[in-house]
């Protein structure tokens, strides 16, 4: 996906993240498609690359654990301010998921321990949003997505990428025979 972005320039001008689901991280890129950083990340229980319709003007509470997904695709996005007045990076406003620091509130959810966590398994407990430490957040989104945003492409985890990202061609490696000869 990365060498697609970069060969493509899809990104134009503006700096990209990569949120790759299954493996629970996040990479942040500069508009030039020089890695800057990269991250664990915390992301929405629920396997699934679509949100549920309507699930933006849904009160958290309403929300089922079926319902919070991190939808997969491209999306283009701005810092704006969320609920309580904190400045998020908004991926898809319309189903309100953002990429902020992550949130702590909530002893028994052990979000810093899940982070921290050598597995991608236990991090899924968001309500789709994405979350990541908080000097990451402070030190490597904030500064390249300041000024103009940048565009987000988060990977499927449940539909074949070239589905998500038609631009994208997926091939499958070269085989090898035993005296090292390229097989087609």
């Amino acid at each position: 996906m990365t060498d697609w972005i970069a060969a493509t320039r899809d990104n134009g001008t503006l700096p990209y993240i990569v949120i790759d689901k299954a493996a629970a991280a996040v990479l942040v890129f500069d508009a030039g498609g020089r890695l800057q950083g990269a991250s664990p990340a915390l992301i929405g229980v629920a396997p699934g690359d679509d949100s549920s319709p309507g699930i933006g003007s849904k009160d958290l509470s309403k929300i089922g654990p079926a319902e919070r997904t991190t939808p997969a695709g491209r999306f283009v996005s701005r810092f704006g301010l969320a609920a309580g007045g904190e400045t998020v990076l908004w991926i898809d406003w319309s189903t309100s998921v953002a990429l902020h620091a992550v949130v702590t509130g909530n002893r028994r959810e052990r979000r810093l321990e899940r982070l921290l966590s050598p597995s991608p398994v236990d991090n899924r407990i968001t309500f789709g949003c994405i979350n990541v430490p908080a000097n990451f957040y402070r030190e490597k989104v904030r500064p390249l997505f300041r000024q103009s945003g940048g565009v987000v492409y988060i990977l499927p985890d449940t539909k074949p990428l070239e589905t998500v990202f038609p631009g994208v061609l997926v091939r499958a490696p070269a085989a090898r025979s035993a005296t090292g000869e390229t097989l087609r």
